[in-house]
């Protein structure tokens, strides 16, 4: 999966949680979502207000929930784990690891791979 269309495709499926996200699509995500956020911090520093990360942030939030509910899923695991990121340092290292694990092969019970 390219960079434009993991972007495209984690717009396109704005919040949707069902279905598997591969590595991919999800580091890109990751990728994308830093670069922007960084953009939008250094414009709204030039400008002195924190307008424009603050509407970035809300655009993203979905998008970002959903594509790493959609990422667990492709490893077989519930999305509920995700919830372990509020736990500092070892649910962000646990989500980390589970980030970069290849997904499952073949179909599992959130759907086929991703492509």
């Amino acid at each position: 999966m390219t960079f434009t269309k993991a972007i495209g495709h984690c717009f396109t499926q704005y919040a949707t949680t069902s279905g598997r996200a591969g590595r991919a699509e999800y580091w890109y995500w990751v990728l994308f979502d830093s670069i922007a956020g960084i953009a939008t911090m250094a414009v709204d520093a030039m400008l002195g207000v924190n307008a424009l990360s603050i509407l970035y942030d809300v655009a993203v939030f979905l998008p970002s929930i959903a594509v790493g509910v959609r990422r667990l899923h492709d490893i077989d695991r519930s999305g509920w784990w995700l919830m372990l990121s509020l736990v500092p340092i070892l649910g962000w290292a646990v989500i980390l690891i589970w980030a970069c694990m290849p997904g499952t092969d073949g179909p599992n019970r959130y759907g086929r791979a991703a492509a």
